[in-house]
């Protein structure tokens, strides 16, 4: 599968990349896509909510009245669930959701999302540019002539450069991930790809191919 190469103004270039077919192009696994995302939504979560069970209510030493004759419940201590700034019954406690996911399986689930973004014709590749300072304007600029200023967008880069994630980090729908960084759910979350022309190889290194 060839793509043109745009400029940065919006017109074609002369130049056509091929996307490679075990990169671009298999058939994709939607069940490795599934674990990579939730996987990473897996490991985004803290797992520090935490709430005080009936051990860790302070006061209770005692029982608060005697056993009979009162008309009252037989209760033994204050501490239970049942009263007022007592414990709470299967409360949450402090956790690790973290998960460890298979290189194989984050290989093929990212050569998935790939490819059906390429079926799809959402990606778009780039010559390769950069600012001397950082200016939201003119990275808006690019996506409006590129037709990408309504959509949400993907732009991947061959090495990190802040000027480009200065310039575009207040723009709501754009996101900005270095080739060699990026995840499933970037590429799932994105309705279009923006790739510069030399994050390519960037690309096929990580992915080994």
């Amino acid at each position: 599968m060839k793509l043109d190469v745009y400029k940065i103004n919006g017109s074609k270039s002369s130049e056509q990349e091929s996307l490679r077919s075990k990169v671009f192009g298999i058939e994709p696994n939607d069940h490795s896509i599934w674990m990579a995302v939730t996987n990473e939504l897996h490991n985004r979560r803290q797992g520090t909510n935490s709430t005080k069970n009936r051990s860790a209510v302070s006061g209770g030493g005692r029982k608060p009245w005697r056993q009979k004759g009162r008309g009252t419940a037989r209760a033994g201590t204050i501490r239970s669930p049942l009263w007022k700034g007592g414990g709470r019954i299967f409360g949450p406690s402090p956790r690790e959701f973290s998960k460890r996911l298979p290189q194989k399986i984050n290989q093929l689930a990212r050569k998935s999302a790939l490819s059906y973004k390429a079926k799809e014709e959402k990606i778009r590749l780039v010559e390769d540019f950069s600012f001397e300072l950082p200016k939201t304007k003119q990275m808006a600029d690019i996506l409006k002539k590129m037709n990408l200023g309504e959509t949400k967008t993907l732009l991947l880069v061959a090495e990190s450069d802040r000027h480009i994630w200065l310039s575009g980090r207040n723009i709501h729908l754009l996101s900005v991930k270095e080739a060699s960084n990026f995840s499933t759910l970037d590429v799932m979350n994105a309705d279009n790809l923006l790739i510069q022309k030399s994050a390519l190889k960037k690309i096929y290194e990580v992915l080994g191919k």
